[in-house]
């Protein structure tokens, strides 16, 4: 047999297999909640708390995560502020919203990586003894809110897609950061995420009582630029198919849904054409329905800031649409 048919029956064979692994009952009810930051709605030049309480209050979103952003929450070594951080969870309890809170240097919104200046030039042991002081703190403060549904440790630690800005997850490190998490707070869960295009998800499955999986579909990239990912809501079964019949079934989560436009310059000095072109109604929808056929049952939006600015700007369409699933 030439090596041009060994490839094509090879090629037939990764094919079918992928295809039998894509098959993967659809949740009857799938429930949606979206992630919030204080930082994302200072970029956007939005008032944060108007932001949050119309996520509670219009949207009327039950499912919350948000972060504990190292730099806001101890602006200053060894001071603390919780300021912001105790208006959200105690809002969020308020409304009968359950929350997974982050926590660590890599925390959700980029440049990923989170750390407040006065530790920017610690060498590794002073900073992870300053991250494991401040993770204490958070989860001390944290651990006995209403509203508490889970920890996040660190936000996709083993995806290096960030390493130029973070560097190499210290895996040891990691370990002793969910050891920490886990003695100071046994009640909760604790979620460790991945991404879900490249991250290979086995390590992230291992630590985490439950599994948080990314979600995008337009991206941008330095060596094709703007692109959507050659993948079907079937790609998204069939992985979660995978890891399932090796290492068996995980608690999951779509933890990232993409729904703002991916650009390579801040959102406010993009002008609204830009924005719209990259993340219009269409590929809005798109991405909704890829993730309701995934096999996930719950979806946390990623972009709700964005609706929200948008809003401002003259196209309510975004945050209409998400206010009509979220009353689902």
């Amino acid at each position: 047999m030439t090596i041009m048919r060994w490839f094509a029956v090879f090629l037939l064979v990764v094919v079918g297999g992928f295809y039998a692994l894509s098959f993967r009952n659809i949740p009857a009810h799938i429930e949606y909640g979206a992630s919030f930051s204080k930082l994302h709605a200072d970029e956007l030049q939005l008032d944060w708390k108007a932001v949050y309480l119309a996520l509670l209050d219009d949207l009327g979103v039950k499912k919350l995560r948000l972060s504990a952003h190292w730099p806001m929450i101890e602006p200053e070594e060894g001071v603390f502020n919780f300021s912001e951080l105790d208006l959200q969870m105690r809002e969020a309890a308020a409304h009968d919203a359950s929350v997974i809170l982050a926590v660590g240097r890599k925390t959700p919104g980029w440049p990923e990586c989170h750390t407040p200046d006065w530790a920017g030039g610690l060498g590794t042991d002073d900073e992870h003894a300053a991250r494991l002081a401040y993770l204490t703190a958070v989860v001390e403060r944290y651990r006995d809110s209403p509203a508490l549904l889970m920890w996040q440790v660190e936000n996709e630690p083993f995806l290096n897609f960030a390493r130029f800005i973070c560097g190499t997850q210290d895996e040891d490190f990691f370990a002793e950061e969910i050891a920490l998490v886990r003695s100071l707070d046994p009640e909760h869960p604790i979620l460790v995420t991945d991404g879900g295009e490249f991250g290979l998800w086995y390590k992230a499955r291992q630590y985490g009582d439950v599994f948080g999986s990314t979600m995008y579909l337009y991206v941008w990239s330095k060596y094709t630029g703007y692109m959507r990912y050659p993948i079907s809501a079937g790609f998204f079964r069939a992985k979660q198919n995978l890891f399932d019949s090796i290492w068996g079934a995980k608690p999951s989560v779509s933890i990232e849904v993409g729904l703002e436009p991916w650009l390579i310059r801040p959102i406010v000095e993009a002008p609204l054409d830009e924005q719209l072109e990259r993340m219009s109604m269409e590929r809005f929808n798109e991405i909704l329905t890829l993730a309701a056929n995934s096999g996930f049952d719950t979806h946390y939006l990623w972009g709700a800031e964005w609706w929200y600015y948008m809003k401002g700007q003259g196209h309510p369409e975004f945050w209409n649409a998400a206010k009509e699933l979220y009353a689902l």
